[in-house]
């Protein structure tokens, strides 16, 4: 955690990944992020993977260092609350980061009146509202198309929800560049970050509309890499490795440590190529490259490959499950600056990650627990809002707010 956007403060009404990702980083960054969530919790509040006592591990990885408010989202009267939270006065205020509809409780427009300059961030599926999760905008743009055994017809969804991820990191991307227009003429907006969005313009920065347009779809590959040499192997003492070729220095490094050199110089003088100079040519004769490599890599075993890897340049990774690569990979998490111990809500300890970048010149703070959701409902009425102890008890006497809940 750094202190490069301490002043700023922004209130988060959202669930899922994407909007409170955007509010988790820029919290690690220094900025005073108030979550507000329902009385017994969003959508988010309870989605695997669990503790063991039936805590979310996942509301826990995205809310860490934030300020955590219940309210009651169905009353007018607790509605009108959080639009007081979102418009509350300050230099550094006003910057609202959302999920909700666009045309709901919390439009820009009616939560504007409250603030002229007010800076809303809303994150959504489809630009013109439709609603969409990560999966079905994948779906939608035709990866799974491309993923998956060359055999296979059938479309292979990916784990990792990319366009959440990145559309998180992007709306607080999008948000300071929002607040610094606003620095210099006053004004306030709406940003508007569709999940179709950021993931049809990310394959377009990829070359990969330009490609379907003059060609047709990509197809499956296994584990091959596209454009360029790279796949998993298998050694000698069944372990698989990534390696991947795709600078000239990546590729004579890889023919060395597999002593190829007169192999691939046979293939090239009957080809009239030269692998060295063009990866694309290394894609394009993989079916004759592919079972060298493959043959020289199992009669080794991994760790001397390892060894000679590393010598001569080479880029190459074992494949660990996570379990794995946490004891068998320092770099990751034991070793890594990034992460700390902590004990979170849910009575576990254990590593968690602070902000990603490293800045030269600041020195690094641990990173700090995820909030018991509603545990900082009364700090946040009386230092925001200014609200005496008397009103806030009255609030809670009539269900309008709740405390801490586990």
């Amino acid at each position: 955690m750094y202190q490069l956007l301490r002043g700023l403060r922004v209130v988060e009404c959202a669930s899922f990944i994407a909007a409170p990702s955007c509010a988790l980083h820029l919290q690690q960054m220094g900025a005073q992020v108030i979550r507000v969530d329902p009385i017994g919790g969003g959508p988010d509040a309870h989605r695997w993977p669990l503790s063991a006592n039936g805590s979310s591990l996942y509301w826990e990885g995205l809310n860490k260092g934030k300020l955590s408010i219940a309210v009651d989202f169905a009353s007018p009267e607790g509605r009108a609350l959080v639009a007081q939270l979102v418009c509350a006065p300050g230099d550094g205020g006003g910057l609202f980061v959302t999920n909700f509809p666009a045309d709901g409780f919390l439009s820009h427009e009616r939560l504007r009146q409250g603030r002229a300059d007010l800076i809303t961030t809303r994150i959504m599926g489809w630009a013109d509202g439709t609603p969409a999760v990560d999966y079905t905008v994948n779906a939608a743009i035709g990866v799974p198309y491309m993923t998956g055994a060359a055999e296979s017809p059938e479309p292979v969804n990916h784990v990792l929800p990319a366009w959440d991820l990145l559309a998180g990191a992007y709306a607080a991307f999008a948000l300071l560049a929002a607040e610094r227009h606003r620095q210099t003429t006053g004004q306030g907006q709406e940003v508007r970050v569709p999940l179709s969005d950021i993931a049809i313009a990310s394959l377009g920065h990829l070359g990969q509309i330009a490609e379907v347009q003059g060609g047709g779809d990509r197809p499956k590959m296994g584990n091959t890499l596209f454009g360029a040499f790279g796949r998993d192997f298998k050694t000698a003492d069944g372990k698989r490795l990534m390696v991947v070729a795709i600078t000239p220095r990546q590729w004579t490094g890889l023919v060395k440590s597999l002593d190829l050199g007169a192999a691939m110089g046979g293939i090239e003088a009957a080809l009239g190529v030269s692998f060295r100079r063009d990866e694309g040519l290394r894609f394009a004769h993989r079916d004759v490259l592919t079972p060298l490599v493959e043959a020289a890599i199992a009669r080794r075993n991994a760790d001397v490959l390892g060894t000679v890897f590393d010598a001569n340049g080479v880029c190459w990774g074992p494949y660990h499950t996570l379990k794995s690569a946490l004891t068998e990979e320092p770099r990751l998490v034991s070793a890594n600056p990034l992460f700390s111990p902590v004990t979170h809500p849910s009575g576990l300890t254990y590593p968690t990650p602070g902000a990603a970048a490293s800045f030269s010149q600041i020195e690094r703070a641990n990173a700090t627990r995820a909030p018991m959701q509603g545990e900082h409902t009364d700090q946040v009425l009386a230092q925001l809002l200014g609200l005496s102890n008397t009103q806030i008890g009255q609030m809670h006497d009539h269900g309008l707010v709740a405390g801490p809940q586990a």
